[in-house]
């Protein structure tokens, strides 16, 4: 076997097909979010502006969040020193699950790594708890939560997405008595539209399913408090178990599960993805706690958020830019060419200093190549107006249509 030819062949497939991958090297600076520096692969520098990055608020450069982890790194040093059951557990991890459990008016919660490990190892430790279990999951559900019920080796159906009258079809066919989870998100990420939350509870209530609700794109910027879509529309009592992250709103790093304290007990006891891994630095876990302690009571950061989203999407409509709005703060606009999709991100980069990545396959489907925007409420107007005049300018000599896609 030539190993080094059969890795070319790979890597020579996705550059034929126009969707190879390539990291640029940026550095943020303190304070000056979405404003960044490019370092070029000369050596040479340029200013730029982020405008795909998940720290949706800019909370990543909050004072409050960066005072709690400089204080807690002065106080502990850099690592946790373990996994949570042998020395990794602190009083900082402790109170971000207090925080975390009492944003979500829940029981209990659970830290994890990351948004995907919590997905992966919940999903696939539930069939072990529950013998029998029949998993009924969204077809644009994440990566993480597909692996995690692929992991869990139980039975399971796709229903199509967003479709209500299909997964009421599959929970007709399910054997009564048995034990069954549905697990979809409140805003899918790539489209930027909402699951039928209140129509899959009472699917869930009439057939006596726990609901699964993955939350990482709405936690921190939808409801009262910021505990989501099932907050903000009065839903957060018929979820059973709610999986967010610390990275994306909440501009830290980490994601947790929030359920009742026996479900939580349960993941914490049974899950390796939980069990075997180091827990969160101390620092982290304190900036988390400090960044979701804050936007509990931060309205109106959440408000100028989707008053910059709507702004974008409105101009970029205005020119006739395929835009899908299902009137969340995601903007995807429609290129539907990896080839060209890629073309549109280099030269927004290398002649606006303007930082937004290609979507290709296979994160979407092959045909709706996109370029993903994602506004903060720190994205000034002279950044937009900057945004606006490159895609129309760029649009043209990249001979795309100009044609509005409706919801």
């Amino acid at each position: 076997m030539d190993y080094a030819a059969a890795l070319d062949t790979a890597l020579n497939r996705l550059h034929d097909e126009g969707r190879y991958r390539t990291f640029i090297d940026i550095e943020r600076r303190k304070g000056a979010y979405p404003s960044a520096v490019w370092r070029r692969p000369d050596g040479t520098e340029q200013d730029i502006v982020v405008w795909c990055g998940n720290d949706y608020l800019g909370m990543g450069q909050h004072p409050a969040v960066l005072s709690a982890m400089h204080e807690a790194i002065e106080a502990t040093g850099a690592g946790s020193g373990g996994t949570r059951n042998i020395s990794g557990t602190t009083v900082y991890h402790k109170r971000l699950e207090a925080e975390l459990a009492d944003l979500h008016r829940k029981e209990a919660a659970l830290i994890f790594t990351s948004a995907y490990i919590a997905n992966e190892a919940t999903l696939s430790t539930l069939p072990k708890l529950f013998p029998g279990l029949v998993i009924l999951s969204d077809a644009l559900n994440h990566a993480s939560m597909i692996e995690g019920i692929r992991h869990g080796n139980c039975e399971k159906h796709i229903f199509r997405h967003n479709d209500v009258a299909h997964l009421r079809e599959l929970l007709e066919a399910v054997e009564p008595g048995r034990p069954v989870v549905i697990a979809f998100e409140s805003i899918y990420s790539m489209d930027g539209d909402f699951g039928p939350m209140r129509e899959i509870c009472d699917l869930a209530e009439e057939f006596g399913a726990l609901t699964y609700l993955d939350e990482v794109h709405a936690v921190g910027m939808y409801g009262p408090r910021g505990a989501g879509v099932a907050e903000r529309d009065g839903l957060m009592d018929r979820i059973d178990i709610v999986n967010g992250t610390l990275a994306k709103a909440y501009g830290v790093m980490g994601g947790y599960i929030a359920a009742s304290a026996k479900m939580c007990d349960a993941i914490r006891s049974y899950a390796p993805g939980f069990i075997f891994t180091t827990s969160l630095p101390p620092a982290v876990a304190a900036g988390a706690a400090a960044s979701v302690a804050h936007l509990k009571t931060d309205q109106l950061l959440r408000d100028r958020h989707q008053t910059q989203a709507r702004i974008l999407k409105m101009r970029l409509k205005g020119l006739g830019l395929p835009l899908i709005d299902h009137g969340s703060h995601i903007v995807p606009v429609h290129v539907g060419n990896p080839v060209k999709c890629k073309m549109l991100s280099d030269m927004l980069l290398e002649d606006f200093g303007i930082y937004v990545q290609p979507i290709n396959f296979p994160t979407v489907p092959r045909g709706t190549e996109r370029l993903r925007f994602t506004p903060s409420p720190v994205h000034g107007p002279e950044l937009l107006d900057g945004l606006v005049k490159a895609m129309d300018s760029l649009w043209g000599r990249c001979e795309l249509n100009r044609a509005h896609l409706s919801a």
